[in-house]
């Protein structure tokens, strides 16, 4: 199923396939408990920006695997490449138009123990 979703101001726009019941993780890792992010991991075939990416700024830190893509005009974060997945999408599930899906589960995820849990999302992005 296509589903939608973008930024605060609507300069970023996306659109992505997947199930209309879904799981979502909610991590307590430094980037996370601040923001309030909902992970929505998907493979990066699934997931087609709308928008241009000239309106992106792009944060990167430790490691510098993750690519952390901003709105540059309004400063929301809808989506971005993550470390345990650099072959997929995590999509901030607040960001997104929720009425296409049929079930929303929301699991939480002990990102602050990043080392010794990231293997429990690797499958994800398959």
């Amino acid at each position: 199923m296509l589903h939608t979703g973008g930024c605060h101001c609507g300069r970023v726009a996306f659109e992505f396939e997947s199930d209309p019941a879904v799981l979502v993780h909610e991590c307590n890792c430094s980037i996370c408990k601040l923001t309030g992010f909902l992970h929505l991991i998907i493979p990066r075939a699934d997931f087609t920006l709308l928008s241009d990416w000239d309106n992106l700024s792009t944060y990167t830190f430790n490691s510098g695997i993750a690519k952390h893509y901003f709105c540059r005009h309004c400063g929301i974060k809808s989506f971005y490449v993550p470390r345990s997945n650099p072959d997929g999408i995590s999509i901030q599930f607040r960001c997104v138009e929720q009425s296409t899906f049929s079930d929303i589960q929301i699991e939480p995820f002990d990102g602050a123990n990043w080392e010794q849990n990231a293997a429990k999302l690797a499958q994800l992005s398959d």
